[in-house]
């Protein structure tokens, strides 16, 4: 919805104040420089005294934010002006898409499943975000954003088949469980390998560039262990020099698999590498819902501009990487517990609603039995279904099917005629 009168040209121009201090904060030898010096490479003054910079030369980004964490407004011109229904549906999508990781994440554990990715502590950078986009923007997700797919209307459904791998998981059980994908909600199929969306994200905003009257931006999410891969360098510097209309999203959320952040980087986190490449940059409170919001709301009016946009939203990763994980063996309880219980978003956004009488106890606990509810009914009827064929396990990737493949598939089609007896055959899609 639209931002209050005024709202989002102060945060613009709050956003590049940001920018232009970041060319010169706390850099004397700068300010105070002599004559200027003109490279083709770069324009800066000339100094004469030698001085080598590290990441202790600069004053850490600053985080911005909008609610305190009982849900109190810091400042009342930063409150966003979201209709109420809006607000209602964004909570109960984070309700959902927790039902969905307490449930799915035990369906694995129970060898129903083979993996899955929980996405506690992340809440409030899926909801803020996807809320701020239109429906047009192209998502290229990694694979820890459920609820920016629930939110833009993928069904639980949907998702649990493609989970399940079955007859109508519209990857026909060729993708891992939470590779998800929808051409229709102009979703991108996520794949497993760090960064690799990254680039293509940054190719895909320039195509729409290159379109008249472009009114589409591109937004792309990684954590900021996927920051470590040369693919990220590559695409802030493509989106930067072509001046791209993409919003890169990054989730610092303190830990990729096994690894803490501050053995992923030394500089001032992620934020830090956007102003050195020409991307105008902001950091954010990613637990904060309402300043995910506004700060991506921004980001995709520069973008429209032309002007690609880093956000590094703060946050922190309650749940284990993953279900190949376990966290308790590189980080204390205790830290775990406080993140879950002190910052979490979305029990600052719940406390937000019920602030606006959009929300109590007793809507939660019906809300949360409905939500429930529709997860383990949804999982037994995915159960049910059959695989797909197992003809499609070639299919689909060449316009004609190359030699090799059909005597491949001859070969196991010959094999199941004589051994057929020995394999699941009836859990199988037949032709």
């Amino acid at each position: 919805m639209a931002l209050k009168t005024g709202a989002s040209f102060v945060r613009l121009n709050a956003l590049r104040q940001t920018v232009r201090l970041l060319s010169t904060h706390t850099r004397p030898e700068v300010q105070n420089g002599g004559k200027n010096a003109d490279f083709p490479g770069a324009k800066a003054p000339y100094v004469t005294q030698m001085k080598f910079l590290n990441e202790n030369s600069y004053d850490p980004i600053p985080i911005y934010r909008v609610m305190e964490n009982n849900g109190e407004i810091i400042d009342k011109h930063e409150e966003p002006s979201i209709d109420n229904e809006k607000l209602v549906q964004m909570l109960k999508v984070m309700i959902q898409q927790n039902q969905m990781d307490k449930i799915l994440y035990e369906s694995q554990r129970q060898g129903r499943i083979s993996f899955y990715m929980t996405n506690y502590g992340e809440e409030g950078v899926h909801l803020g975000s996807s809320a701020a986009l239109s429906p047009q923007d192209l998502v290229f997700a990694q694979y820890r954003e459920l609820g920016v797919l629930l939110h833009r209307g993928m069904t639980v459904s949907e998702l649990i088949n493609q989970c399940y791998g079955n007859c109508e998981d519209p990857g026909k059980g060729r993708q891992m469980p939470v590779h998800y994908g929808s051409s229709q909600r102009n979703i991108v199929t996520i794949s497993s390998p760090l960064a690799t969306q990254m680039p293509q994200a940054a190719g895909a905003a320039y195509a729409f560039k290159r379109q008249p009257n472009n009114d589409r931006v591109v937004i792309c999410y990684f954590g900021e262990g996927a920051a470590s891969e040369g693919d990220a360098h590559a695409a802030f510097n493509f989106a930067a020099t072509l001046d791209c209309p993409v919003i890169f999203l990054c989730r610092n959320n303190g830990y990729a698999i096994s690894t803490p952040s501050s053995e992923q980087y030394r500089g001032d986190g992620i934020g830090a590498r956007g102003p050195s490449l020409g991307l105008h940059t902001i950091r954010v409170d990613g637990t904060d819902t309402l300043a995910v919001y506004n700060a991506v709301s921004s980001a995709r009016q520069l973008a429209l501009q032309n002007k690609p946009v880093l956000i590094e939203a703060m946050c922190y990763r309650v749940s284990h990487h993953s279900t190949s994980d376990d966290s308790s063996a590189y980080r204390p309880l205790e830290e775990i517990d406080k993140w879950n219980k002190d910052e979490s978003p979305i029990s600052k956004f719940r406390a937000y609603l019920e602030r606006k009488g959009l929300w109590d106890e007793e809507a939660d606990k019906a809300f949360q039995k409905e939500a429930r509810s529709t997860v383990l009914k949804t999982m037994q009827e995915a159960e049910k279904k059959k695989k797909p064929h197992w003809k499609e396990m070639l299919e689909d990737v060449y316009y004609e099917m190359p030699e090799h493949l059909q005597k491949q598939m001859k070969e196991m089609e010959n094999h199941l005629k004589k051994y057929g007896e020995h394999y699941p055959l009836n859990q199988y899609q037949s032709e």
